[in-house]
């Protein structure tokens, strides 16, 4: 399958500065990043196309070549000592012994940082409305001294002499094929094209330094174990100019001492007496907006669900929330005095059979049908 046009990928005119380039490079890198699209082949493959579009048309060099050849421009084959043959299958075997043909530079370009990854733990409530919170991540970030170029202030990197620049030394090397051009790593600056004579005092030459940063994060409303949210900008720092990368949030949220949680909707319990039960009562339901008053009708049974409209989880990206569903839980009373044991016992005398039906019930009584059951 031919390869698409590498603009036509990043949606950038072929005029493009480097900066609309970059711009739109990240956009894509977002959107199909596999971090975001997990298990999503498709994204996957977008992301590949997306940074092998962006790793010729950020290097000038490498966007030159595209620009005169096309795509056979970009590849190693064709283009360096052997004037454009095109040697098909055995760029392989040669790649695999002496390291590529080496005709062309292939300096290193930018590359964005690494994305890191925060768990955080919440409470029921902040998961509920949403909470803000300002968390402190270690991470990389270019040098506050040098701003990332590893020289001490008032000094700056030199070229590298040895490979001119491009950080890559060119070697001849003898092999049963005839003299081939192979291209290594420049050992004087490892691969930089930049020496530094007098590093920065605080990283050492390095360009960056590991410090402890905090993060204001906004956690939204209706989220869930497992719910992730991504700070774009906010990962380690790129290296030769890149991107940084982003910061992944995975909540935890912790559990409830009283309720439950069924999508946006909250379960919860609440205990009566037999004699609210019997006779209704208001009470008071505990829910995520503190107590609320609810009226228990008259003969209420026990493992009665009741609904309390918009009392819930605030819906994630959308309005309203859901609903407070609580169970009624009739407590049966220990520790009866002789008085209370005597007015029960009373009480229970005067019952009938109607008394153990729910209301509106029709069935036959529990008796009515114990005697069905045993009549032959």
């Amino acid at each position: 399958m031919a390869k698409r046009d590498y603009y036509e990928i990043l949606g950038v005119d072929r005029n493009a500065t480097q900066e609309e380039i970059k711009k739109a490079y990240r956009k894509l890198a977002r959107k199909y990043h596999p971090d975001v699209n997990p298990n999503d082949k498709e994204a996957e493959e977008k992301f590949k196309e997306v940074q092998e579009a962006y790793d010729v048309l950020s290097d000038p060099e490498k966007k030159a070549r595209y620009d005169q050849f096309g795509h056979a421009g970009t590849s190693d084959q064709g283009f360096g000592g052997f004037g454009g043959s095109d040697f098909g299958g055995f760029g392989d075997i040669f790649d695999m012994f002496f390291g590529g043909f080496g005709g062309g530079s292939r300096r290193q370009g930018p590359q964005k940082g690494d994305d890191l990854r925060l768990d955080l733990d919440i409470s029921f409530e902040e998961a509920a409305f949403g909470v803000e919170k300002d968390v402190e991540i270690p991470r990389t970030e270019d040098c506050p001294t040098c701003h990332g170029s590893g020289a001490a202030p008032g000094t700056h990197p030199t070229t590298c002499s040895a490979c001119g620049g491009t950080g890559q030394i060119r070697v001849d090397q003898a092999t049963p094929f005839g003299r081939f051009q192979t291209v290594t790593t420049c050992t004087h600056c490892k691969g930089t094209g930049k020496i530094i004579s007098t590093p920065c005092p605080k990283c050492k030459g390095k360009g960056k330094v590991r410090r402890m940063r905090t993060i204001h994060i906004t956690v939204p409303a209706g989220v869930d174990t497992n719910s992730k949210l991504r700070i774009a900008g906010e990962g380690e720092a790129g290296t030769l100019g890149g991107p940084p990368g982003d910061l992944y949030v995975v909540i935890n949220v912790r559990p409830h001492k009283l309720f439950k949680r069924s999508g946006f909707d909250v379960l919860g319990e609440v205990e009566i007496n037999f004699v609210q039960a019997a006779l209704g009562a208001e009470i008071m339901v505990p829910t995520l907006d503190g107590l609320v008053k609810f009226k228990i009708p008259e003969g209420t049974q026990s493992g009665t669900v009741f609904r309390l409209k918009g009392r819930g989880i605030t819906r994630l990206r959308g309005t309203g929330r859901g609903d407070h569903h609580v169970t009624v839980k009739v407590v049966t009373p220990t520790n009866l005095s002789e008085k209370q044991k005597e007015i029960l016992s009373e009480f229970g005398n005067t019952l009938t059979e109607d008394n153990h039906q729910s209301k509106g019930h029709k069935d036959k009584g529990f008796f009515d049908r114990f005697r069905d059951a045993f009549k032959n």
